[in-house]
């Protein structure tokens, strides 16, 4: 081991690791200070607002403000500083039994009138063995609500395995690309309101959604990383094999 190595810290108490254990998510208001949030937002979009733009990060320059940014985390150390948060590493170590790795990170613009995504479940797109994943769903907007397309979830269905998941049925309100949960009633989803540096933290196997950004001028920025714990591993998906420690 690392001489340098310092252990995780213990942020959880146990009745918010029951909590999560139970409901397949938890809530930690305030993870991240409103001064780092800011600071993250304007570097990624000094990142996008270069001429050229790095190729990693490169889109056509209509949506260099609105297209999601995969993987920011593989190329931008300012990404991984936040993907190791001290606190985020923490918890997931408490949650998972030992230390996490992270093997995506997304960056999300979702601008008003951009539609959400259908109720899914996170392990149907990253299959890991053994099953241990956990997203970190990061708040970087004053507020995150039912208007500008907050995350929905639907407690406790983090215990039904996964589910089979088909063709979405309202384009209007999610994105065709993706594909929605089957064979479950979602209306009993439960929204998610959260503030500037508020962390979710939620099971790859609870159903959870997203709706339309309804707003006129209200942005709701995110920053998602998914992490597993360290002895397992990402099956079928060589973009995402590599494993990035978080000490």
């Amino acid at each position: 081991m690392n001489k340098t190595y310092a252990p995780p810290l213990q942020v959880l108490r146990q009745e918010d690791i029951d909590f999560f254990r139970e409901q397949g998510y938890f809530l930690f208001k305030k993870g991240m200070s409103a001064d780092l949030i800011d600071a993250f937002n304007g570097h990624i979009y000094d990142i996008r607002n270069q001429t050229p733009m790095p190729d990693w990060a490169a889109v056509e320059e209509s949506k260099k403000y609105s297209l999601r940014l995969f993987n920011p985390h593989k190329h931008d150390s300012f990404s991984r500083q936040l993907m190791k948060h001290e606190l985020v590493r923490g918890s997931l170590a408490q949650l998972m039994g030992k230390e996490a790795v992270c093997v995506q990170s997304m960056y999300f613009y979702k601008e008003p009138g951009s539609p959400g995504q259908a109720s899914h479940q996170d392990y149907y797109y990253i299959k890991n063995d053994p099953m241990t994943m956990i997203a970190a769903w990061t708040a970087m907007e004053e507020s995150i609500d039912e208007e500008n397309g907050c995350l929905w979830v639907m407690p406790g269905t983090h215990k039904l395995g996964l589910l089979p998941h088909g063709a979405v049925k309202n384009i209007e309100e999610h994105e065709s690309w993706t594909e929605e949960t089957e064979g479950v009633d979602t209306s009993r989803q439960i929204p998610v309101l959260m503030e500037k540096g508020d962390i979710l933290f939620f099971s790859e196997l609870l159903i959870h959604s997203s709706n339309k950004n309804r707003s006129q001028n209200r942005w709701r920025r995110s920053y998602v990383c998914h992490y597993i714990r360290e002895d397992s591993n990402v099956l079928h998906r060589e973009d995402l094999r590599q494993k990035y420690p978080l000490y």
